[in-house]
């Protein structure tokens, strides 16, 4: 059970690293200044990525039901999707709880 869970971690690590690349590549940082993006396009553009990955993740899921993809590209899929998945649901919370923050505050 111990050679599972590191390599559970490892894949994890990988797929956390992947989407930190995306996330801080410097010619991202210096475009996003550059544009003048609002937080709303910042948003839609986080949660189009979101739906893209978990319907690649699905895909790749079928593919693999017919055999066309292996258990391993398998696995990989559906703990990229866990992630997207855990990463959206932290980033809803924080929304609502800035939200509700601002509901708060006296007038």
């Amino acid at each position: 059970m111990t050679e599972f869970s590191s390599i559970l971690s490892t894949t994890n690590i990988r797929g956390a690293y992947r989407s930190s690349q995306e996330l801080t590549s410097s010619s991202a940082a210096a475009e996003a200044p550059a544009k003048g993006e609002s937080f709303a396009d910042v948003l839609s553009e986080a949660a189009t990525k979101a739906v893209k990955n978990v319907r690649e993740s699905e895909a790749v899921a079928q593919k693999g039901l017919t055999g066309e993809v292996g258990a391993q590209r398998v696995v990989e899929a559906t703990l990229e999707l866990e992630s997207t998945v855990k990463v959206m649901i932290s980033m809803r919370d924080k929304v609502v709880e800035a939200y509700q923050e601002v509901l708060r505050m006296p007038i």
